[in-house]
C-alpha cells in the first residue's frame, strides 16, 4: 500500500515515535512532517527523520491557513498531533494553547474537509475527563477539563466532532494516558526527573505525590493510532489505555530504584493549581479491534532511562536553553 500522510507535530515526541512507526511498516509511504520547531519540537529529531528519502519536514505553523490549504492536497492522512501540550506553560500562559490547540485544529480540519482527505485523526488526551474519582470512563463520559491546556484540548475535539455534523467530514478522535519513551521533551516528568539524577539533582515532586497516571509506552500509543487509521470508524472516538496505574510517588521511586539513587533526592513542592488527582480510561472499544499494550512500565522504564543515558547530545542543549 502506498499512502501519504501528513503528520502535524511530527518533530515532537509522539508525532516523531509515529512517524518512525510508519516509515518502518510502510515500506511504500510518504510523510509531511509540518511543524513549528516551538519550544518541544527538536531539530535534532527532525534531522534524524531526514534520513528517510520518504520524509519531508516543512517548517510551518498549523494556523497558518494559506500553508496548510498549500499542502493539504494528495495526501490520504491526516494525523494531527500538533498541540501546547504542558499544563503548567497552559497555566502561565493559556493564549498560545487556544490559538493553536483549537484555532490551529479549526485550520487544519476545514482544509482537510474542504479537500476530502481520506483520514483525520484528531491526537487529544485523558485529560479532557477531567479528575476521575473512580472507574474508568468510556468515550461518552463527560468533558470536564481542569487546566487551559486541557480545555483547549475538549474544545479542538468537539470542533473537529462538529465538522461531521455541519459538513459530512467525520473525523476520528483519540484520547490517550500519559506516554514515556524515547525524544520526551525534559520538561515532561519522566525524563526531568532522570536528567536531573544523571546529575545528582533532585528531583520535584507535587503535593503529596498521590495523583494517580496510566503510563503507556509511546510505541503502544503510536500502534494503536496505525490501527486505527485503517480500522478506526470515521466519527469514533477511541481511548488508549495501559490500565497500568501509579502513583507519582510510586514511579518516582521506581525510578529512584532503576538508577540506584536514594529518596532524600526527593523534593517536595507546592502542588499546581488544578491538578487532577487520579487519570483513567476504559479502552475496551480500541482492544475490541484487537489492539493490546505490547510493554509495561516494568519491562520498558529501564530502557526509557537507558536512552536518555545514550542520548546527552539530544536532550542537554533543551535543558540548557529552558
Amino acid at each position: 500500500m502506498s499512502r501519504r500522510y501528513l503528520v502535524t507535530g511530527g518533530a515532537g515526541f509522539i508525532g516523531s515515535n509515529f512517524i518512525r512507526r510508519v516509515l518502518r511498516d510502510e515500506p511504500k509511504a510518504e510523510v509531511t512532517n509540518l511543524d513549528l520547531l516551538t519550544y518541544a519540537g527538536v531539530k535534532a529529531t527532525v534531522d534524524e527523520l531526514d534520513e528517510s528519502s520518504r520524509h519531508s519536514f516543512v517548517l510551518g505553523d498549523i494556523r497558518d491557513a494559506e500553508l496548510v490549504d498549500r499542502l493539504v492536497p494528495g495526501h490520504d492522512v491526516i494525523v494531527n498531533f500538533a498541540a501546547e501540550s504542558h499544563v503548567d506553560r497552559s497555566i502561565d500562559g493559556p493564549a498560545v494553547f487556544l490559538e493553536t490547540n483549537v484555532v490551529g485544529t479549526g485550520v487544519l480540519i476545514d482544509a482537510a474537509a474542504r479537500h476530502g482527505i481520506d483520514r483525520f485523526v484528531q491526537v487529544s488526551t485523558d485529560e479532557v475527563y477531567g479528575s476521575i474519582a473512580e472507574g474508568f470512563p468510556t468515550e461518552d463520559a463527560p468533558l470536564r477539563p481542569s487546566s487551559p491546556y486541557s480545555a483547549s484540548k475538549a474544545g479542538a475535539d468537539l470542533l473537529a466532532q462538529s465538522y461531521e455534523v455541519t459538513y459530512d467530514y467525520p473525523a476520528i478522535i483519540t484520547r490517550c494516558t500519559n506516554n514515556y519513551g524515547p525524544y520526551q521533551f525534559p520538561e515532561k516528568v519522566i525524563p526531568l526527573f532522570v536528567t536531573n539524577l544523571f546529575e545528582d539533582r533532585p528531583v520535584p515532586l507535587y503535593g503529596d505525590g498521590l495523583n494517580e497516571r496510566d503510563w503507556l509506552h509511546v510505541e503502544d500509543h503510536c500502534s494503536a493510532i496505525h490501527l486505527l487509521v485503517d480500522e478506526g470508524v470515521p466519527g469514533e472516538v477511541y481511548n488508549i489505555s495501559a490500565d497500568a496505574q501509579l502513583t507519582n510517588l510510586e514511579l518516582t521511586r521506581r525510578i529512584l530504584e532503576l538508577m540506584d539513587k536514594d529518596e532524600s533526592l526527593i523534593e517536595w513542592v507546592t502542588d499546581r493549581p488544578g491538578h487532577d488527582r487520579r487519570y483513567a480510561l476504559d479502552s475496551s472499544k480500541l482492544r475490541s479491534l484487537g489492539w493490546s499494550p505490547a510493554h509495561s512500565v516494568d519491562d520498558r522504564l529501564g530502557d526509557t532511562i537507558e536512552w536518555y543515558r545514550q542520548r546527552p547530545d539530544w536532550w542537554r542543549p533543551l535543558r540548557a536553553g529552558s
